[in-house]
């Protein structure tokens, strides 16, 4: 069987998950092989804003646009954790390379550049992360846990949290309504 790489990929919770964690997500797949992945739900925000967060930290927000940023559950993996999803990549302490364009950063000094100079503009702050273990995420697939599509970063930077689900689905030209909550099995 040909093994399949979904980095940089949307995955979309079919509505028949059960796992409360994963209902209704939208997930961001940062890292994919035969280790497992690792991804971030991008359209699930916590009663936290940027701003908050980062003065629980002590992190001084001086830069304009960001203190209403919500900050959202990225997963159920180390939740009391902060992963940035960002555009362009930059030079941090420690990133996870996705593409050309996209890292997936856990370090301070990211939340302290947002904060004095607004850079990276293009960013998703999420407490926790995804991960599957090898061969789990192929299985959930197996079951029809998940669609996949190719993500497109428009849909990550530039729209708001809410549409972003409806959004990705709709580059595999699919409604939610459409989607039955049952699966079979021929």
């Amino acid at each position: 069987m040909k093994s399949i790489n979904l980095t940089d990929h949307f995955l979309i919770a079919m509505p028949a998950m059960a796992d409360p964690y994963f209902s209704r997500t939208l997930v961001y797949i940062a890292e994919h092989n035969e280790r497992g992945a690792l991804g971030v739900i991008v359209n699930r925000p916590i009663d936290m804003s940027l701003g908050t967060l980062l003065g629980k930290i002590d992190v001084v927000l001086e830069a304009e646009g960001f203190a209403n940023l919500p900050v959202l559950f990225g997963g159920p993996v180390q939740t009391d954790r902060g992963f940035v999803l960002h555009r362009p990549v930059g030079q941090w302490q420690s990133t996870l390379v996705v593409n050309d364009h996209v890292g997936l950063t856990s370090s301070r000094d990211i939340l302290q550049s947002v904060a004095e100079k607004g850079q990276p503009q293009d960013l998703m702050v999420t407490l926790g992360y995804s991960g599957w273990s090898a061969g789990q995420l192929e299985h959930e697939l197996a079951q029809n846990a998940w669609l996949t599509v190719a993500a497109k970063l428009p849909i990550l930077f530039e729209l708001p949290y809410e549409e972003r689900l409806a959004s990705a689905l709709d580059l595999l030209g699919v409604s939610l309504t459409n989607l039955a909550d049952q699966v079979g099995h021929a």
